[in-house]
């Protein structure tokens, strides 16, 4: 699903307009990405959490030459599925 077929659908099971429901849903990324970038988290009971964690500075292989390189440590965006949304995924 795009992001304009999620507009969509957001737009006709709330019964409002897709501007609005874009709106929101741009408004819910940026509340999301601000918090996350200041080492909070987000969650959204049962369904999804969002949060930042630090990687560790690393030893690295480049693939195609086999050279080591230095990975330098940094911080990554974690996403962890709830309950319900991983019950959405098993098949019956």
């Amino acid at each position: 699903m795009t992001k304009s077929e999620l507009i969509a659908e957001m737009a006709r099971k709330a019964d409002m307009s897709q501007k609005d429901a874009g709106a929101c849903l741009d408004a819910f990324m940026d509340i999301v990405m601000a918090e996350v970038a200041k080492g909070g988290e987000v969650n959204v009971p049962g369904f999804i959490k969002f949060s930042q964690t630090f990687r560790k500075a690393r030893v690295g292989r480049n693939p195609q030459t086999g050279e080591t390189l230095q990975v330098a440590a940094s911080n990554a965006v974690k996403i962890s599925a709830g309950s319900k949304l991983k019950a959405a995924g098993k098949t019956p």
